[in-house]
């Protein structure tokens, strides 16, 4: 969601993925109010944090403080090596190191260090060394926060190995060329989201939003999206169309036959033509209700974009989906 502080507030995970180090924890509330969608989906299944640094991740800390509420089997955590000292712990360690938790044995619903397994791993705990993606085919979902930057790899790595998964990424991804295409095929779609599509992760990068909306502490990041496999109610939900079609108020496109239709809320209910919404109609998305038909506006979706540009009289717009109704 575009807001007059989005720039600013991007500005240190730009330099982060400049930097390389586009590392965000992700607060615990904001992980409780996502999962609750999901819970009846983890019974029996082996959960894996493969970016987490389990000292500190508050992943592993709801599966491990929820690990008989959800009926999990096993949880498996893996921590990337850090040669110098930890942004967010302090802590220094030249090790990679794995945790792996089966459940609370001693009866007292805390998951007491004695009852976790620490493993050390031979390589630098990357998400694509050779132990991690083993240790990724012994799991049945992945839940994390990865590096944005890496994105587009991580989610190729999971659809390879037909891995369900409740990832947090940037909505710009919807229009990258590696994962529009899954987007489009219903392989993956969006969860339920944050709040205005806003998180506020634990960091080292100032926080330097023009948004009112500050925690101490934390960095501000707009755009921000959960993206799943897995199934979730939202997606099954109609959306109420209340408006009607007027050509006068609907505009064509200059480069494509389709009509302008922003915000998603004016979808009108009575067209059954091409129409080109915003990537945030995506949050409101129902299979049955809709079919995704390509990209507008967006450059190097191989096989999926209609159009590299789109203009309404002369006017350059924003990357579109093009959509079409279903049930008309």
């Amino acid at each position: 969601m575009a807001t007059k502080g989005t720039k600013a507030s991007n500005s240190g995970l730009q330099r982060a993925k400049n930097d390389g180090k586009d590392e965000f924890y992700t607060q615990l509330a904001d992980i409780e109010r996502e999962l609750r969608h999901y819970k009846d989906q983890f019974r029996d299944k082996v959960v894996y944090c493969n970016c987490d640094d389990p000292r500190v991740s508050n992943f592993f800390h709801y599966f491990s403080y929820n690990f008989e509420k959800l009926g999990l089997k096993k949880l498996i955590a893996t921590c990337y090596k850090s040669q110098e000292v930890d942004l967010f712990t302090k802590n220094a360690t030249d090790k990679a190191i794995y945790l792996e938790y089966t459940g609370d044995k001693n009866k007292n619903n805390v998951p007491d260090l004695s009852e976790i397994q620490v493993s050390t791993l031979e390589g630098d705990g990357d998400f694509r060394s050779k132990e991690s993606i083993e240790l990724l085919k012994q799991s049945d979902i992945v839940v994390t926060n990865p590096p944005f930057s890496l994105f587009r790899e991580y989610v190729t790595q999971l659809i390879e190995h037909e891995k369900k998964f409740l990832i947090i990424g940037h909505q710009n991804a919807i229009t990258y060329k590696s994962i529009f295409p899954l987007i489009k095929d219903n392989k993956i779609w969006l969860g339920h989201g944050f709040k205005r599509n806003v998180a506020h992760f634990a960091s080292n990068y100032a926080d330097t939003a023009a948004d009112l909306d500050h925690q101490e502490g934390m960095i501000r990041v707009s755009g921000v999206q959960w993206f799943t496999n897995l199934d979730v109610s939202k997606r099954h939900e109609e959306m109420i169309l209340i408006s009607k079609y007027d050509a006068d108020e609907y505009p064509r496109y200059d480069d494509y036959d389709a009509i302008e239709v922003c915000p998603t809320s004016r979808i009108p209910s009575d067209y059954k033509g091409v129409m080109g919404v915003p990537i945030t109609f995506l949050n409101k998305y129902n299979p049955d209700q809709f079919e995704i038909l390509g990209s507008l506006g967006s450059y190097g979706v191989d096989g999926y974009s209609l159009a590299s540009k789109i203009h309404v009289n002369g006017s350059k717009k924003f990357a579109r989906i093009a959509i079409r109704n279903k049930t008309l």
